[in-house]
């Protein structure tokens, strides 16, 4: 047996990732394509020898990273972070005022003002309250209390170490939804809890029903020990928004059946459309008022990682803690103190999420500038996706609400056939054709998990413009000629 499952049994749970087995290959194309110009340009090899696509460069929509798909980051953050690396900046007219203002005011924050020491377990002080002051302006005034925030480098599952029980004879069980965060579902499983599906509706937008997560729960029964329920609002990996009153009944549901709430909100600034507003789990609690405020245990998280920011590679991100009894919140310190702290420039970009430039700021006009640049593309990459793909025979496409498209895909059953002769799921057949064929990195719905019988795939639509109509293009084109093999 391999000795990694023998030390920790729970790996084996985790599933492989079809979106990691098109990433590996995606860099093999990168590389031949490299070598197939070398040679084009040095004359060495034969024709016959050189690689041959209908394409010359890869690109990878599959991954929520803004940044990697060519999307500018924002000159204020940027600016700020490269003053707080070589503060000689600060005291220089290189940068604008406000940046170096910004810059000197974080490093005051740091021991002996530099980025490279360590912090406090919940993060630098300053940085904390914070975040406790933009959950309050955000959540019209419902307090927030610094005690209840951590900053960590983006992982949300420390929390579940307090939840999961390993010695009870029944496995914890956490509800899940169908489709979900395929790390998340890798994350819990490899925990050692069992992940019990609830099932959006797909027909109604992707909409979370109070009956379906009965039903879930019901179906846990002799199976595991429930114990929390997870839900992801913006949707990742179907861009909807829930509605206040779906919150609600989330809240009364985990309240009557004694369930730890676990929101991922980290895509809440990349709400658009028509009646659409993003409302947090903890402002909707707040105002229900008791005992439901008062008693109903809530994990929040949120990141600066997603969003109009996109600092993924910076490792930022928060969770609050709400209801949560003084002896376990005692615990969770020691959790995250085993982590030292999270990286100090991700705790930098979080604040300047938290508190960017306002206007009459100096670098407020840049920033403001930059930020609606990328809603507007952002709303044009919407507009166009839900035009294309819905005019593909076999796409179908709920409202895209958020910044990923999540399109249910009908495939011909000698395309299903083929799948299966290959040992695939067929939307990751359909995939590594579309990468193989027109060189474009989308993930499949059995990642994500997914009803049965249906399949989807996933791409991310904060891209520039310009690569979104190449993506669409290609898209096009393949998909065109796929339906027409498969028939």
């Amino acid at each position: 047996m391999n000795v990694l499952q023998e030390i920790i049994p729970n790996v084996k749970n985790m599933k492989q990732l079809q979106n990691l087995v098109l990433a590996r290959r995606a860099s093999q194309i990168k590389e031949e394509l490299r070598q197939s110009e070398f040679s084009n340009l040095c004359f060495k090899f034969t024709c016959s020898q050189r690689v041959r696509k209908p394409f010359k460069e890869v690109i990878n929509v599959s991954w929520g990273d803004a940044h990697k798909t060519g999307m500018k980051p924002l000159s204020f953050v940027q600016q700020v972070l490269a003053a707080c690396l070589y503060p000689q900046l600060v005291n220089s007219d290189r940068l604008p005022v406000g940046v170096r203002q910004r810059a000197q005011s974080l490093l005051k924050g740091c021991d002996g003002g530099s980025v490279g020491s360590y912090t406090a377990t919940r993060g630098i002080s300053e940085r904390v309250h914070r975040v406790s002051e933009f959950i309050t302006r955000r959540d019209g005034g419902a307090p927030s209390y610094p005690e209840n925030i951590f900053i960590s480098p983006g992982s949300q599952w420390n929390i579940l170490n307090v939840l999961v029980n390993s010695e009870a004879s029944h496995r914890t069980g956490v509800l899940t939804p169908v489709p979900c965060y395929s790390i998340a579902l890798m994350s819990i499983r490899g925990l050692g809890a069992v992940t019990v599906p609830y099932n959006l509706n797909e027909e109604q937008g992707w909409e979370l029903q109070v009956e379906e997560l009965h039903r879930a729960l019901e179906s846990a029964k002799g199976v595991c020990n429930p114990v929390a329920l997870y839900v992801i609002n913006p949707g990742n990996p179907a861009g909807y928004v829930q509605s206040r009153k779906s919150i609600q009944e989330v809240i009364q549901f985990v309240s009557e059946k004694r369930l730890f709430l676990l929101a991922d909100e980290v895509y809440q600034d990349c709400v658009h459309g028509e009646n659409s507003e993003f409302v947090s789990y903890k402002r909707v609690l707040a105002e229900m008022g008791p005992p439901l405020s008062d008693t109903v245990e809530l994990a929040s998280f949120h990141s600066a990682s997603k969003g109009f920011m996109g600092e993924c590679g910076l490792r930022g991100g928060y969770v609050e803690l709400v209801n949560l009894d003084l002896a376990v919140m005692k615990y969770i310190y020691k959790l995250f103190s085993t982590d030292a702290c999270a990286p100090v420039l991700g705790q930098f970009a979080l604040d300047m999420m938290m508190k960017p430039p306002q206007p009459g700021d100096p670098s407020y006009p840049l920033y403001s500038m930059e930020t609606q640049h990328i809603r507007t593309t952002l709303v044009h990459n919407v507009k166009r996706v839900l035009e294309v793909v819905n005019n593909l025979p076999g796409f179908c496409c709920q409202p895209v609400k958020g910044v990923f498209a999540f399109p249910r895909l009908h495939l011909p059953p000698k395309a299903i056939q083929k799948a299966k002769e290959m040992g695939m799921q067929p939307d990751a057949f359909y995939c590594m054709r579309l990468l193989e064929e027109a060189g474009v990195i989308v993930s499949p719905g059995c990642d994500y998990g997914q009803k049965e019988g249906t399949h989807h795939i996933r791409f991310y639509i904060m891209t520039p413009e310009d690569t979104m109509e190449e993506v669409l293009r290609r898209l096009s084109s393949f998909h065109t000629q796929f339906m027409k093999d498969f028939s």
